[in-house]
């Protein structure tokens, strides 16, 4: 008996071509144009598939797909929409369709599709797991889990206005990912979009780099600036920023969406007295929680293939997890949240022998990074002061009986200088205005000792 297929879509000549391409490929097909009828074939058990449009007429096949999956939870569902937005893509994956299909498509790729769903197996679940890890890599943020699925619908209200938002989540949660998506959703995505941490800026750094002739305002002119690290601002910095904010006449505010993200919670630190109260409720015009990595564990495997396939695209070895390694990851608790998952997948790609990661080998990746950081810790807890002296300690003792060379005030200076002045740029990647900010010097300061060291560099700011 040939494969079932049930159709929705409320555009009738394409419900007929689509019913010609399957039925040529012996599909038996039952078509349809709304979504409460598609509801009650899958509830009496009727295909062996959905193919369906996203809209039909005042309904949102969405809004059936949870009851769909809980009466018939291995029934494949592939999701046609014209409206290929990072909304929609997102809400195909966070309602469970097997697939999602933006039109207009490729009429081979949707039966390609189609056999693939419908192929069943272990072998075809790991090629439907690799489409999809190819399609999710492309998307901004990865995760079906229900507390991402709220920041979704968050974004997707906010996108299309001009509304303030603010992000808050821990280190390496993906704030600018969410940051970008809103501006690439909405209608300034055309023009910049520029991010500026403020970390630890004075009002002098701050005037220069946020309100400057060549500052980010002026940069992001039309489009969106996204402020990181808001909560590291000092106070006679916070003034400065509230007093742009709060500008009562439309020309004397930039023509600039503003996006701030925070690691720590801004309202705690408001009752603290750390963190200015106006400053607050300007910036918290829309709020989105950005949930750490262990809040959400179920999205690990499908974060993990994404990573893998987006390291394959930068020239890494191409691998896969076997389900023994996704278990292991789920165990883990990410305290650098999906950065850390990035940055396990990436060596585990590169160092791995095998094509395919096992639990084995995740367990070693997580050994090592538990050492490394114990290592860390360690150095931390021993002061600077005491390497110094330790370090004095030995040209001193290298000396003998003599004393060291002329030139030692500059020699240590330049041996702590260097370093310190790489592992900033590497840090910022390059960006030698932030350098220079995380650092509190200025920005020509910092071009003189680049140049005076001998430091390379890719970039300038």
């Amino acid at each position: 008996m040939s494969a079932r297929i049930l159709l929705a879509d409320d555009d009738s000549s394409l419900r007929f071509v689509l019913s010609q391409a399957l039925g040529k490929e012996g599909y038996a097909v039952r078509a349809t144009g709304n979504v409460a009828t598609l509801s009650k074939w899958v509830r009496d058990g009727e295909g062996d598939l959905v193919l369906s449009d996203v809209y039909m007429g005042d309904e949102c096949v969405f809004d059936a797909l949870p009851a769909m999956r809980a009466a018939r939870p291995n029934l494949p569902v592939i999701v046609m929409s014209a409206q290929s937005t990072v909304a929609t893509a997102l809400s195909a994956a966070g309602a469970g369709a097997y697939d999602y299909m933006p039109k207009p498509f490729d009429l081979d790729e949707l039966m390609a599709a189609v056999k693939r769903a419908l192929s069943g197996g272990p072998d075809a679940k790991a090629r439907a797991q690799a489409s999809k890890a190819e399609k999710e890599e492309r998307l901004p943020l990865i995760g079906r889990s229900p507390v991402m699925q709220e920041v979704y619908r968050t974004m997707a209200r906010v996108a299309g206005t001009d509304l303030t938002v603010l992000v808050e989540g821990e280190s390496g949660a993906g704030k600018e990912r969410v940051a970008r998506a809103i501006h690439d959703h909405s209608r300034r995505g055309a023009n910049p979009f520029v991010a500026l941490s403020l970390a630890g800026l004075s009002v002098a750094q701050l005037e220069r780099d946020l309100f400057g002739p060549d500052g980010a305002l002026t940069k992001a002119r039309g489009g969106s600036l996204f402020l990181e690290d808001v909560d590291e601002l000092p106070s006679e910095a916070q003034t400065r920023l509230a007093g742009l904010l709060h500008a009562e006449e439309p020309t004397a505010r930039p023509n600039v969406r503003l996006i701030a993200a925070s690691q720590r919670n801004l309202s705690a630190m408001v009752r603290q007295g750390s963190f200015r109260r106006d400053l607050f409720y300007l910036l918290n015009v829309v709020s989105i929680r950005l949930p750490p990595l262990r809040e959400r564990l179920d999205d690990v495997g499908d974060l993990a293939r994404a990573f893998l396939v987006r390291a394959r695209r930068e020239g890494l070895p191409e691998k896969t997890l076997d389900s023994s390694a996704v278990e292991r990851l789920k165990r883990y608790d990410f305290p650098g949240n999906v950065r850390e998952l990035e940055n396990l997948l990436r060596r585990s790609a590169a160092l791995s022998p095998a094509s395919v990661i096992t639990a084995g080998d995740i367990e070693a990746e997580l050994v090592g990074a538990a050492a490394a950081s114990a290592e860390d810790e360690a150095v931390a807890a021993d002061s600077f002061e005491d390497a110094v002296s330790r370090r004095l300690a030995s040209e001193f003792a290298a000396a003998g009986s003599d004393l060291p060379s002329p030139g030692l005030y500059d020699r240590l200076l330049n041996e702590v200088e260097r370093p310190l002045i790489i592992r900033t740029l590497e840090a910022t990647r390059g960006n030698q205005i932030r350098a220079a900010a995380i650092l509190g010097i200025n920005r020509n300061t910092l071009r003189k000792k680049i140049q005076t060291l001998g430091i390379r560099t890719g970039r300038s700011d």
